[in-house]
C-alpha cells in the first residue's frame, strides 16, 4: 500500500463502517427480540391442567396487552410477576408455570408488546412501559399484596424485571440467567460488533447495583448464551442482600429441568426466607417503638 492508495482505503473503510452502523442499527431489535405471535402457541386456557384467566391490559402509551393470572389454588405464599425471555411467547412457559404454580404461588406472566396476543412491536422504551403496566395489573388481581409480591426475570426479562424492581415496591426480586447489560452480552456473543454501535441498555447491572430489596440470583454453570461468568459479574454488583445459586450442568433454557425439585425447592426457601425475616423486623421495629413510649 502506497501513499497514494492509503487515504482512499481508509476512506473506503470508513464508509464500511458507517454502512454496518446504519444496517445495524436498523436490525437491533430484530437481533434481540424474537417474538411468537397468536395464534401460534397452546391458547385454549379451558384445556389446561392450571386455572388459567385472561388478562387484557394497556400500557401508557395506549398498546394492548395480554397475560395470564393464575391463582395459586391453595392459600398462597406469595404472587410472583414473571418477566420471560426474548423468544416465543407465554405459551412456551406452560410446563415451567405448571410447577410454580404448585409452589402455592399467585403467578401473572405477561407477553411484551409484539409477542402473543399484545399489540405493537418490541423495543426497550416500549417494553418498559408493558413492565410498568403489568406491575400495575398484577398489584390489582386478588390475593396479591406488595408485602409478599417477588418479581421475577428470565435471561431478557431479568432487565425488565430489574428496571421494575427499581422503581417499585416488592418484596424481593429473583433473576435467572441474565446478563449485567447490553454491551456486554453483545461482546460475548458477537464479539465483532463494536460496543459503541449498540444502542440498546438493558442495564440489569445499574438497577440492582442500588436495589435493597431482596435479590436471588440464579445460573446454570453451562450457559452459553449468557455464559455463567456474566452471571457472577451481576451478582457481584448487586447491593445487599443478595443470594446465588449455581445449577451445575445447566445451560440457558433448561434450568428448572435440570435443576429439578432442588431449583423450585430453593426458590420456595428464598421467598419463605425473605417474609419470614420481613415479619421479624416489622415485628423487632413494633417492640422498638413500644419500648421508646
Amino acid at each position: 500500500m502506497t501513499r497514494k492508495t492509503l487515504p482512499a482505503t481508509l476512506a473506503g473503510l470508513v464508509g464500511v463502517l458507517a454502512l454496518f452502523a446504519v444496517l445495524l442499527t436498523g436490525c437491533e431489535n430484530d437481533i434481540i427480540y424474537h417474538p411468537v405471535k397468536y395464534p401460534e402457541g397452546l391458547w385454549d386456557t379451558s384445556r389446561m391442567p392450571l386455572p388459567v384467566q385472561d388478562v387484557w391490559f394497556e400500557a401508557s402509551d395506549g398498546v394492548k396487552l395480554h397475560g395470564w393470572y393464575i391463582p395459586s389454588r391453595e392459600e398462597a405464599i406469595a404472587s410472583l410477576l414473571f418477566f420471560h425471555g426474548n423468544a416465543g411467547n407465554i405459551t412456551h412457559r406452560l410446563e415451567n408455570l405448571f410447577f410454580l404454580h404448585h409452589l402455592n404461588l399467585n403467578v401473572f406472566i405477561f407477553d411484551y408488546r409484539g409477542f402473543g396476543r399484545s399489540g405493537g412491536d418490541p423495543d426497550e422504551d416500549g417494553i418498559r412501559l408493558d413492565s410498568q403496566a403489568a406491575y400495575d395489573t398484577v398489584m390489582n388481581q386478588p390475593g396479591v399484596s406488595i408485602d409478599s409480591l417477588f418479581i421475577f426475570g428470565r435471561s431478557l426479562g431479568g432487565a425488565f424485571a430489574a428496571y421494575t424492581a427499581s422503581r417499585n415496591p416488592a418484596a424481593g426480586l429473583i433473576l435467572e440467567s441474565t446478563f449485567t447489560n447490553a454491551v456486554d452480552i453483545a461482546d460475548k456473543i458477537a464479539p465483532i460488533i463494536p460496543g459503541w454501535y449498540i444502542s440498546a441498555e438493558l442495564n440489569t447491572q445499574g438497577y440492582v447495583s442500588q436495589l435493597k430489596m431482596p435479590k436471588l440470583f440464579i445460573h446454570g454453570t453451562r450457559d452459553t448464551l449468557v455464559p455463567f461468568t456474566l452471571g457472577r459479574e451481576l451478582y457481584k454488583a448487586a447491593a445487599e442482600p443478595k443470594e446465588f445459586y449455581s445449577i451445575v450442568g445447566a445451560g440457558h433454557n433448561n434450568t428448572w429441568r435440570i435443576g429439578g425439585r432442588d431449583y423450585f425447592d430453593a426458590i420456595k426457601a428464598f421467598i419463605t426466607r425473605t417474609l419470614t425475616n420481613e415479619k421479624s423486623a416489622e415485628q423487632g421495629a413494633w417492640k422498638k417503638g413500644e419500648k421508646e413510649k
